[in-house]
């Protein structure tokens, strides 16, 4: 078997993308310059299997070969299947763990904790900005309002060359070609961030309830990350939004923050992370964040997500719980993050978050 690599397969139904991940005898990358510590070594061994967000599919990847190059006898499986799936699947004990673009909260809390027979664990793994993605051949720099953003979503704008979009991008020839919208067709966390930031930062413009679930009718829809980027990319004036780890290719709008424009980037997404509050809905080893969608600093960009890894705090199995811990742990280790952030461009998690979350990931037993 080739040194450094993971074996990755795919399994099951063509329409999952389930991939199976798994320990080949790799060997872990030394931690590079920046401060990365080594990976925890558990030497821990066994099958744990996970489903949710596409946004951590190419990270996934990264940390399980780095996670299984320590630890050759565990297997990782992970479906991105969507984050509202994910969580689904979570509650029912149909997996391991969960990952998810949106917090668990509600009546979702409930059952999380009824399933695993005691508190959950909820922490973030992966930052990333939400592109606004797309395809119009001519316009290289794309400048949008919160509130013309949230017009062109909700079917009000509806041509290239509208004065809205006019006033946002002086002194650029903007075509009349009709606006194609796409969204996604699953519960996605990014439809949910995405939804947060219109309703938060465009107010009236945007009349419809934060929602995992696209809740305009009507327009192109898509399965998946993947299946977003495809569709923008396939068609002409088309517009979507998607992790902007997968959106290459693609033109990129600059999106309104302040009295400038911004584009996503992943220390942009970071600084918003930063300047926003903790909620603890889901129990006392739950951190996750309410992102402040209505910042006005030009070096945050308030279009992003913050993906969790949701887990029990007690698994039944006691080899299983070591596995989960183990992994969890790799995974916003230093190492773990430098490994997210070259494979997919993600922000790594800041010491101070590291610090708050690593006794929620230790809990576990």
């Amino acid at each position: 078997m080739r040194p450094k690599r993971a074996r990755i397969a795919a399994v099951g139904l063509a329409a999952s993308g389930a991939i199976v991940l798994a320990g080949c005898g790799a060997a872990n990358e030394g931690s590079s310059s920046g401060g990365a510590s080594a990976a925890p070594s558990a030497n821990v061994s066994g099958t744990i299997s996970g489903a949710g967000a596409s946004t951590q599919q190419a990270a996934t990847q990264a940390w399980v070969a780095g996670f299984t190059g320590s630890n050759p006898g565990a297997t990782i499986n992970y479906d991105p299947s969507g984050s509202g799936a994910g969580r689904t699947q979570f509650i029912a004990g149909g997996v391991d763990w969960a990952g998810s673009d949106a917090y668990i909260k509600g009546d979702e809390v409930a059952k999380a904790q009824q399933r695993c027979g005691g508190d959950i664990v909820e922490v973030p793994v992966y930052v990333s900005p939400i592109a606004v993605v797309y395809n119009l051949p001519g316009v290289d720099n794309l400048q949008l309002s919160p509130a013309t953003l949230a017009k062109i979503f909700d079917k009000k704008i509806t041509t290239w060359n509208d004065p809205a979009i006019a006033a946002d991008n002086p002194g650029v020839t903007l075509p009349s070609t009709a606006i194609a919208p796409v969204n996604r067709s699953d519960k996605s966390g990014t439809t949910q961030n995405f939804t947060d930031y219109l309703k938060a930062a465009a107010g009236a413009d945007w009349p419809h309830d934060v929602s995992d679930s696209w809740p305009v009718q009507g327009g192109e829809a898509a399965q998946g990350t993947s299946g977003v980027v495809g569709a923008v990319k396939a068609g002409q004036g088309t517009i979507g939004y998607a992790d902007e780890s997968q959106a290459q290719g693609l033109g990129q709008a600059k999106i309104k923050v302040g009295d400038q424009y911004v584009g996503p980037t992943p220390d942009g997404a970071a600084k918003l992370l930063e300047s926003s509050e903790r909620v603890s809905d889901g129990g006392p080893n739950a951190f996750a964040f309410k992102l402040n969608r209505t910042v006005t600093d030009a070096s945050a960009y308030p279009v992003s997500l913050v993906s969790y890894a949701i887990a029990c705090s007690k698994y039944s199995d006691a080899a299983k719980s070591g596995l989960v811990k183990a992994y969890l742990s790799y995974v916003i280790s230093p190492e773990g993050q430098q490994a997210a952030q070259q494979a997919a461009g993600s922000a790594p998690l800041t010491d101070a978050i590291r610090q708050q979350i690593t006794p929620a990931v230790s809990s576990i037993a």
